[in-house]
């Protein structure tokens, strides 16, 4: 001993704290149980995706460039939160890839469709919310009957 206390190293936390595993799965939630869950979590995460978007717009980004990084955040958002809470599934990386390939597709139609309607409709303030709910909606149905169907069915 030297006489002098040694201080703790600090703990640094990490960016973002997800557990690799469950240890609490449940069995499969009911399907009227998921819609709703499916839904609240698309509420949160379209609060994501569409202020990201509109504040995007704001600071002067195109319309693709400012959906395209709103729709990474919140798509995000979205998987994190179904995996765990929605569909109750444990972590995969098949099924992580098979997200993946979903969350291309979606990505395609939701800002192909968002900057096709953003510019077909007139120049009013109800075509930035109304180009994203329609690209949202398209892109939220496609969403839930892949993941409910495919995704979180894999093993």
């Amino acid at each position: 001993m030297s006489g002098t206390p040694q201080s703790p190293k600090p703990h640094v936390p990490l960016a973002v704290d997800l557990p690799l595993a469950d240890e609490s799965v449940q069995p499969e939630v009911d399907l009227k149980t998921q819609i709703v869950r499916f839904v609240a979590t698309g509420a949160l995460s379209a609060v994501v995706d569409f202020g990201l978007y509109v504040v995007g717009l704001a600071i002067g980004l195109p319309v693709a460039v400012a959906k395209s990084i709103s729709f990474v955040a919140g798509t995000t958002t979205a998987y994190v939160i179904n995996r765990r809470w929605t569909f109750q599934a444990e972590p995969s990386r098949a099924r992580f890839i098979a997200v993946v390939a979903l969350y291309a597709v979606t990505f395609a139609v939701q800002v192909g469709l968002n900057q096709v309607m953003y510019h077909t409709f007139p120049d009013v303030w109800w075509r930035v919310p109304l180009a994203y709910l329609i690209a949202q909606g398209t892109a939220t149905v496609i969403n839930f009957l892949v993941q409910r169907m495919v995704i979180f069915k894999i093993r």
